[in-house]
């Protein structure tokens, strides 16, 4: 009897986080479908029914990261989508930039996790990446008091992703814990400054 669409998708969701939460813990090429689908609970066989290549799902593991939502991951975070302006990205500045997300190897973003393997990966994970760092922008660009002019909006807005990413990728790296805290807490007091 065949599997119904029903647990085909919940098979392929499966497959899709024990892939990203590997990516995040060992980098792309360190990570083989034999351990993402043994981490799964499955055969390699089994891989091929949802993607014809690991690139193919480490595109769509980039893709899953759109969706999130901190208190998922990390319920002690005071983070309520359904704030508005100015509280809605210091919100959002906190919870990316929180030592809940630094320390969370495995539930870290692609944007710090990954972005040496990106730059040496193909379109479509290009694309995906690029859609979360768009995201992400365009959030800060909704929600900061800007100047009426688009592209001001836009210019803060990346400004922003770029501050709260090259910050918590800059703080993964230090091995001093006290270091670690300040490169986070400047960004985090830099970015609350932008953000007015």
């Amino acid at each position: 009897m065949p599997y119904s669409a029903d647990h085909k998708q919940r098979t392929r969701a499966l497959i899709v986080e024990c892939a990203r939460t590997l990516f995040n813990r060992k980098g792309f090429i360190e990570v083989s479908i034999d351990e993402i689908m043994a981490s799964a609970g499955l055969t390699r066989g089994g891989f091929y029914n949802h993607f014809k290549t690991k690139e193919e799902l480490f595109m769509e593991a980039v893709a899953t990261y759109q969706d999130f939502s901190p208190t998922d991951r990390w319920p002690e975070l005071d983070f309520d989508p359904a704030r508005c302006g100015t509280a809605f990205a210091r919100q959002v500045v906190d919870a990316y930039l929180s030592r809940e997300h630094l320390d969370d190897i495995e539930g870290q973003c692609p944007m710090i996790a990954l972005p040496s393997d990106v730059a040496r990966a193909g379109p479509g994970v290009k694309r995906a990446y690029c859609g979360l760092l768009e995201r992400m922008a365009g959030m800060f660009a909704q929600s900061v008091d800007a100047p009426a002019d688009a592209q001001a909006s836009r210019r803060r807005g990346l400004a922003l992703a770029a501050l709260c990413v090259g910050g918590m990728v800059l703080a993964r790296t230090i091995d001093d814990d006290a270091f670690r805290e300040e490169i986070r807490a400047a960004a985090r007091a830099t970015a609350h400054e932008m953000i007015g």
